[in-house]
């Protein structure tokens, strides 16, 4: 064929794709072709409801505005209160990330679109060059708190030691972020008095742990009571490199269950 006669039947198709009415029945997606496509930013349903992409049936509720904050008991005198749930008739739960192994790259942009108040707690030595990262979750919406230096396990160290590993990292958090974070969860779970003590003098205002754990294939285990989501309830997210679903798709599928049970997500600083 002719450049000319090339030339004609390209006119030709443009001018059928601009009658009036056709138009709006060609993808703008499909007419760039397969490249192109990939950068068109999102349009349409999806980009203006984009719970959906997300698998969830209807947008999460926005949490109800918490009464002022009652602090949970302490554990002993000038000691903070582990939480591992908040006594609350708000239909809440808390969505908590643990370490800073897992920089999932599509996970910044979930929290955003999603309005999701998570907390995650920091690991200086596993985040190591990563703080950027959590620098732009922060920045969308994540709350960032403290889990030692070492991830070590504290139980039973001397007092130095568990100091130095909770006020390092809440120096460490300082440095990057301009903040000392209020909250604290030891690693593993583990903890005695020193830590607590410890975890006070660092001005920590309480330790939190969790009442379920979300797994790798997205299940959930419990550490006490019923098997099922209850208001108030501190769901922690650990990081998975063993069954290849992402971190967007284990949060997405724990969303549908919060969704399920007729709850949302609330801000733990708000309630702790």
């Amino acid at each position: 064929m002719s450049r000319r006669r090339r030339s004609a039947l390209l006119l030709a198709v443009l001018a059928l794709l601009w009658v009036p009415g056709c138009a709006r029945s060609v993808d703008p997606a499909q007419r760039l072709g397969g490249k192109a496509a990939g950068r068109v930013r999102p349009h349409g349903p999806t980009a203006r409801q984009p719970y959906r992409r997300w698998g969830l049936t209807a947008p999460l509720p926005p949490p109800p505005q918490p009464a002022p904050r009652h602090p949970a008991p302490a554990a002993g005198p000038g000691l903070p209160p582990v939480v591992h749930r908040v006594p609350t008739r708000d239909k809440v739960v808390f969505l908590t990330y643990d370490d800073g192994a897992e920089r999932a790259p599509r996970f910044a942009g979930m929290v955003r679109e999603l309005r999701l108040p998570v907390a995650v707690f920091l690991t200086d030595s596993v985040v190591g060059p990563g703080y950027g990262y959590f620098a732009g979750l922060r920045a969308v919406g994540a709350s960032i708190q403290n889990h030692t230096l070492d991830h070590s396990a504290l139980r039973g160290l001397p007092y130095a030691g568990q100091r130095a590993e909770i006020c390092g990292q809440q120096d460490k958090l300082r440095a990057r972020f301009g903040l000392r974070p209020r909250l604290f969860r030891p690693p593993y779970g583990t903890y005695d008095a020193t830590t607590l003590r410890a975890a006070a003098d660092c001005g920590i205002s309480a330790v939190v742990l969790w009442r379920a754990a979300l797994e790798g294939d997205g299940a959930l285990s419990w550490t006490d009571g019923p098997h099922r989501l209850e208001p108030g309830d501190v769901i922690a997210v650990d990081p998975d490199e063993v069954t290849g679903l992402t971190l967007e798709e284990r949060t997405a599928r724990l969303l549908r269950r919060i969704q399920g049970r007729g709850l949302t997500v609330g801000r733990l600083e708000d309630y702790v």
